[in-house]
């Protein structure tokens, strides 16, 4: 666990420096950085999401059913409205007058989760305990926190929370996770989450408004259709 605990300092101590240089910033700078920081945000995902779709191997149109399955079972949960009722509750509690708080934390939450370096660096580090990739993505993440808390806040803060539980869960679980987080299924869960991503720059510049929250069962989907979807197919067809 070594590597997820170096991994969620880094985002706390990166939040802790943004927000330091938030204190010293002028509105328009914020605005200017906000911007600058959406745009930043729909390169990652968009690259993100055609790395993988570039794949030869990759399923052409898996993406569009998961994120179409997953947004009809996040509406149908409610995730939307329960993370914004926990992002009112946290705000109340620490947010002294930030209205980000709970953009903060979902936008980081996804950034820092979503990406094969969570994945793999958390299964590397549960099967084999090598924590260089986690250091690697503890840097990265280090910085981008702060860059994030600079613009949304101490929201960014709570990210480490969920970074903790979801890469140690996958740390813990790793023996039983290996055979099911297979190359394609990473894969896949990379296109979708890099959509995400893309989604959550086009929130940040008001571009249009995208309850990301509620598409996030997605990436499930790509779980589901290779061990149970796809192994029936080959023995129909």
């Amino acid at each position: 666990m070594l590597g997820n605990y170096v991994n969620t300092i880094a985002i706390i101590v990166g939040t802790i420096l943004g927000l330091l240089i938030h204190k010293g910033l002028k509105e328009d700078y914020k605005d200017t950085m906000m911007q600058a920081i959406g745009l930043s945000v729909l390169f990652i995902g968009a690259a993100t999401a055609l790395n993988g779709l570039l794949d030869p191997e990759s399923e052409a149109i898996l993406f569009i059913i998961s994120l179409v399955i997953g947004g009809v079972v996040g509406e149908m949960l409610g995730l939307d409205g329960a993370l914004n009722r926990l992002g009112q509750f946290l705000q109340n509690r620490v947010g002294r007058g930030d209205h980000n708080v709970a953009r903060g934390f979902v936008t980081a939450s996804l950034i820092f989760c979503v990406g094969t370096m969570a994945i793999i660096g958390s299964l590397e580090s549960g099967l084999r305990g090598n924590y260089d990739m986690l250091f690697a993505k503890s840097i990265l993440d280090g910085v981008t926190s702060m860059i994030l808390a600079t613009t949304l806040g101490i929201g960014v803060a709570f990210s480490a929370a969920a970074v903790f539980i979801y890469q140690g869960a996958i740390i813990v679980f790793a023996g039983t996770l290996e055979p099911i987080l297979t190359i394609q299924v990473i894969r896949e869960i990379s296109i979708i989450g890099g959509i995400l991503i893309f989604a959550i720059g086009l929130n940040m510049l008001e571009i249009i408004k995208v309850r990301t929250v509620n598409l996030l069962p997605a990436v499930l989907v790509p779980i589901l259709y290779y061990f149970i979807v796809f192994p029936l197919y080959k023995q129909i067809f």
